[in-house]
């Protein structure tokens, strides 16, 4: 099987102000727009993200609309700090402040308008033995 995109869709009432926030915030292209659907991604990446309405007669079974718990996207980026400055000056909404964690992650948390959680790191070098603890031998 080759996989050819992949994305995850996020239903919400929210589709105007979930494009909106990601073009400004994280400036995402529009790949596809309706007045149901939105696809947002780049050239580089491809696909992103996608958000839904949940009245659309051609939404799959199953998904409800998403209440903002048990879902994380994770967006790696080169550089933390001129992401996080680059956030907040355009009026961008920290939940969880730019913080250097112990296990190897330079990052900061926020809600999109749909209320997924969006983790923004930078991976760096874990605090010395930290994840020696975790590691398992085999055999």
């Amino acid at each position: 099987m080759k996989i050819s995109d992949r994305y995850p869709i996020v239903v919400t009432d929210h589709k105007v102000a979930c494009r909106d926030f990601w073009q400004r915030h994280f400036g995402l292209d529009v790949l596809f727009d309706s007045d149901w659907f939105v696809l947002l991604g780049n050239e580089q990446q491809g696909s992103v993200v996608a958000f839904m309405s949940p009245d659309h007669p051609s939404a799959p079974p199953g998904p409800e609309c998403f209440g903002g718990q048990g879902v994380c996207l994770e967006i790696e980026v080169d550089d933390i700090v001129q992401t996080h400055q680059h956030f907040t000056r355009g009026g961008g909404p920290v939940a969880y402040p730019l913080t250097r964690e112990s296990f190897g992650q330079h990052r900061f948390g926020l809600r999109d308008p749909s209320g997924l959680w969006v983790d923004v790191v930078e991976q760096i070098a874990p605090q010395d033995g930290y994840w020696d603890r975790y590691m398992q031998t085999v055999g």
